[in-house]
């Protein structure tokens, strides 16, 4: 066996000092690795050697590329390419474009770690309406409600935690509570940060989409993120352009669904509803999980599974827990069954919901007639009524945008303002869920969501769902199935 080592992201300031210490050369691009692994399918020479040849002719290397990807349609050759990005100054909206890309990598600034400031994006929509003025002023008064809620919320949190706040070492985790709290009243204009990592094929993929878009932010984010990498990998990023499949689509089913649901009256809906699942979801795993440790069909398993008694089928589901941990995946076959939720989340629970890119996931708009989510502890400190005018400020101001402008009003709108959300997710995932999600560290609006949605699946897959919960509740829930503690293992951590 002979294992190298082909390449490793690094920093691109640490590249141009390298070429600038060398002679001029132009063999410096992800191109070259996309070019080498394309030919191992067909050249048997060992794969270094061709990095090698592609490193010597990278002219041919790049004709390659598009030869593959263009004619042949291999796009999975982009994918061994891969960018990091900082992305500083973009919106909170923005960023929720940014990240509805699944096979990509984020780490974004938290609002709930950090002070926010008066940073804010000021859309080319609303100051081409003449609308800047009405705009930054509800702004200003979202973000210095925010300051006045942070100062009044830090004392009630250190007060409310006692023994944490006795731990000087605990104290940034206690701010950090009274900030999540008062970051419900700033806008989705608020500016943040992110570092990004993506391989060419799904930048390539994010670049077209975001050419169809309408908004001026996402716009020109997209020129940015082209003109960084047109002239370093040219070879693999080739279809770029604004299309009608991605600009018009849902435009024209936007249309139609107007006509279809007119006479249709709206349904009030809780914030967390099963609106669909796999049936007799329990047989199915046993199913599934008999296919996968038998020589058996599908069918014969199904059949099978079928006639077990209840007691047969919980024995042999707990067989695929017994050796668990909480840092554990669940085993593959429980992504054969599957939950559709419909939620009506905040924009503050939308944001972490929406970095589970396993699950399908397909959104509204926010809409100010959802009402918001206030935290409870805004109204322990006797601050609801502020908090409600400024809301109600800015549901004003968002109606008048709104009558003003083709798109872009949501900008106004702060991070209690709600949308609804479809969630479709396999059982496997939601166990990945529920430990980050339902545990005591875990944000307490996503928190209340993730145990919901964790009771209702309990209710129609009860086998399935026997060690669902948050990682700090492992312990006791696995003593309760096995009525014994687990068998730990043991790390080294040297």
């Amino acid at each position: 066996m002979k294992v190298f080592l082909a390449g490793y992201n690094v920093d691109s300031t640490v590249l141009e000092d390298l070429k600038r210490a060398c002679e001029p050369r132009d063999d410096v691009t992800p191109e070259i690795l996309s070019a080498a692994y394309a030919r191992i399918s067909r050249d048997p020479r060992p794969v270094n050697e061709l990095r090698e040849a592609a490193r010597a002719e990278v002219k041919r290397a790049r004709q390659s590329n598009k030869t593959i990807i263009f004619k042949m349609g291999h796009h999975s050759v982009a994918e061994h390419a891969v960018f990091n990005f900082d992305v500083l100054g973009v919106s909170r909206l923005a960023v929720e474009e940014l990240q509805r890309f699944r096979l990509c990598s984020f780490t974004e600034k938290s609002q709930r770690y950090i002070t926010l400031k008066d940073d804010f994006v000021l859309p080319k929509e609303i100051k081409n309406a003449g609308k800047e003025k009405i705009f930054v002023d509800t702004i200003r008064a979202q973000n210095d409600l925010y300051r006045k809620l942070f100062r009044q919320l830090k004392p009630y949190v250190f007060e409310k935690n006692k023994n944490l706040a006795e731990d000087p070492k605990k104290h940034t985790i206690l701010e950090g509570w009274a900030k999540e709290d008062a970051r419900y009243v700033v806008s989705l204009a608020t500016q943040g940060q992110l570092g990004m990592t993506i391989n060419a094929r799904n930048l390539e993929y994010m670049i077209r989409r975001f050419a169809s878009k309408d908004l001026e932010e996402i716009k020109e984010l997209n020129r940015n993120l082209y003109d960084l990498v047109k002239k370093v990998a040219p070879s693999i990023i080739l279809f770029t352009e604004s299309n009608d499949f991605d600009a018009r689509t849902y435009k024209d089913l936007k249309i139609s669904s107007k006509d279809f649901l007119r006479e249709e009256l709206p349904v009030d809906s809780g914030p967390v509803r099963l609106v669909d699942f796999s049936p007799d979801a329990d047989v199915k795993l046993t199913a599934a999980l008999l296919f996968s440790t038998s020589s058996r069909s599908y069918e014969t398993c199904l059949k099978r599974a079928q006639r077990l008694t209840p007691e047969q089928k919980k024995a042999y589901v707990k067989k695929a827990f017994q050796y668990m941990e909480f840092y554990d995946f669940v085993l593959r076959e429980f992504e054969y069954i599957n939950l559709t939720f419909e939620l009506v989340v905040s924009a503050t629970c939308f944001a972490q919901l929406k970095r589970h890119r396993m699950a399908t996931i397909t959104t509204q708009a926010y809409d100010p007639s959802l009402g918001v989510t206030i935290p409870s502890s805004i109204r322990d400190i006797g601050a609801v009524k502020e908090f409600e005018e400024i809301i109600s400020k800015t549901d004003d101001v968002y109606y008048q945008l709104k009558g003003s402008l083709e798109k872009g009003e949501e900008y106004i709108l702060t991070n209690a303002h709600c949308k609804r959300v479809l969630f479709h997710i396999n059982a496997r995932e939601l166990y990945h869920i529920s430990r980050l999600r339902e545990d005591p560290t875990a944000q307490w609006d996503i928190r209340e969501v993730s145990r919901r949605m964790s009771e209702l699946a309990e209710e129609v897959m009860p086998l399935a769902c026997l060690l669902i919960g948050g990682k700090n509740d492992y312990l006791s829930i696995y003593e309760r199935v096995f009525r014994k503690k687990p068998k730990r293992r043991r790390f080294d951590e040297s």
